[in-house]
């Protein structure tokens, strides 16, 4: 790795269950401490695991539980300037209590506070806030939306409908109030009450599950930007993570034209729709797709202004977990400093 600074956008830190009973207020502890929070999975088992296995501390646990070792392996392991720590819990927005998946998101943000953000300054949080009841993840927003570790609002790409629907827009407006971007991200398509995980209805088996994921950031982006999130909240900036990026030209052109002859049907667009998504969309570069000839993937970097879009993301500590020092190599200088460094830095505020 070069002396490129680095911000990582997407690193899961993991909890027991148990580590939310001291925030979780009744009934809602003794439900936990009684059966785990139950989160509503996928149902698509990888033979292979989630988590890389040195990510383990050496105290047992978790992958990605203890800060500590997180410090040790991640931050100074490849000398990190910022660490976005996104968790896990925004799954719980496939489970059918809105009240319960609330309760939830509150006691993990509080977690998230007392016991990761003060541990070393390169940790800055994603709080979680669940989809079910939008009013209710508006008023968590508000409650921690202000803390200065806080850096961004972490919503599932699992849902019961697209996210551009009126539905959910009390989330956009209290994140563009909090000065806060939202970030979306896969983990829990298909389970509980999200729709079925592909345009096609249920695959059989996790590469397929895994390697369609993209198909809901695709339905999720055209939603906002023909339900008009971005003319109605001008300020809010989106974080697409962990959904692949090769996706993106192809979108972009595809509802670019269909705008010049479908414009009537959403009157509220007054520019075409990909300058809204340049506008307000980040990407993050993990799982990056890598064709056989590398320029394939810089020819792509062009299509779509990759440099001033893209944020590196490791996604430790799970399997494909991508090291800084191995990936986007054929970039130039200035390339690399925007996508590792500075988009990153301006889109949260960090110093």
């Amino acid at each position: 790795m070069d002396d490129t600074k680095i911000i990582d956008v997407d690193v899961h830190n993991e909890q027991d269950d148990r580590a939310l009973l001291p925030y979780l207020q009744e009934p809602w502890r003794s439900r936990v401490a009684a059966s785990g929070i139950g989160y509503a999975g996928s149902g698509y088992y990888s033979p292979i695991g989630v988590m890389k296995k040195d990510s383990i501390p050496p105290g047992g646990g978790k992958a990605g539980s203890d800060p500590d070792y997180m410090i040790k392996q991640l931050i100074e392991g490849y000398n990190l300037d910022y660490a976005v720590l996104t968790g896990v819990v925004y799954n719980i927005s496939s489970t059918h209590d809105p009240d319960y998946a609330a309760a939830i998101c509150s006691a993990y943000n509080d977690y998230l506070i007392a016991e990761w953000l003060g541990k070393h300054k390169a940790f800055k949080g994603a709080m979680a806030v669940a989809t079910q009841d939008p009013l209710l993840a508006a008023r968590e927003i508000d409650r921690i939306g202000g803390h200065p570790d806080i850096v961004e609002v972490m919503i599932s790409s699992a849902a019961r409908s697209p996210l551009g629907q009126r539905h959910y827009h009390p989330i956009y407006e209290a994140a563009a109030r909090n000065g806060l971007p939202v970030a979306i991200h896969p983990g829990a398509e298909g389970g509980g009450s999200s729709t079925a995980p592909t345009a096609a209805g249920y695959p059989t088996r996790y590469i397929e599950w895994h390697t369609c994921l993209s198909q809901m950031f695709m339905a999720h982006l055209v939603s906002m930007v023909c339900e008009g999130v971005f003319v109605k909240y001008p300020n809010l900036k989106v974080v697409l993570v962990e959904g692949g990026v090769a996706w993106l030209p192809g979108l972009m052109w595809r509802l670019d034209k269909n705008y010049k002859a479908l414009r009537a049907t959403v009157p509220w667009l007054t520019r075409m729709p990909s300058e809204y998504i340049r506008d307000h969309c980040y990407l993050s570069t993990q799982p990056i797709e890598e064709p056989e000839n590398p320029q394939h993937l810089i020819d792509l970097f062009n299509m779509i202004d990759a440099e001033n879009m893209l944020l590196y993301s490791s996604d430790y500590p799970h399997w494909d977990f991508d090291s800084p020092g191995h990936v986007l190599r054929g970039l130039k200088p200035e390339a690399r400093r925007k996508i590792f460094y500075e988009n990153a830095k301006q889109l949260y505020r960090l110093d």
